[in-house]
């Protein structure tokens, strides 16, 4: 296994910074992968339209949680608008990067926290509070 993963994904395999669930969190997101059945669970803390805190749970290959871990680590202090645009190759990057069968990986905590900032907006859009509106697509 150490030969394919980056010393940097091993780190955060072995080392997974926030995980956990966030209670009270603002917006939660998640996705799964049917060709390997990876799933990645994010939930999100919105103060002044910043990420204020990233949990994740992860339930899959060391690619997988390796990433959404690097993607915590990304999040936190970004703008809502600077955190919607964190891709997936930004995320392989911060891991050292990855093999093209491994590279789906990536996506899953890019997505999953896109999908806790969409459903911070249409929360805050529910309750009158129309802050910011990522601007990715």
């Amino acid at each position: 296994m150490t030969d394919r993963y980056d010393d940097k994904l091993l780190d955060h395999f072995s080392h997974p910074r926030n995980v956990g669930q966030i209670e009270d969190a603002d917006g939660v997101g998640q996705i799964g992968d049917s060709r390997c059945g990876d799933m990645v669970k994010v939930w999100i803390k919105v103060g002044d339209d910043r990420i204020t805190d990233v949990k994740f749970r992860a339930f899959g290959c060391p690619a997988a949680i390796a990433t959404s871990s690097a993607m915590t680590e990304l999040a936190v202090g970004k703008s809502l608008d600077e955190a919607a645009e964190i891709t997936d190759d930004v995320v392989a990057q911060a891991v050292g990067g990855l093999s093209p069968d491994k590279a789906h990986c990536s996506n899953l905590g890019a997505a999953a926290l896109y999908e806790a900032i969409m459903n911070y907006v249409v929360r805050s859009v529910e309750r009158g509070r129309v802050g910011c509106i990522a601007s990715q697509a």
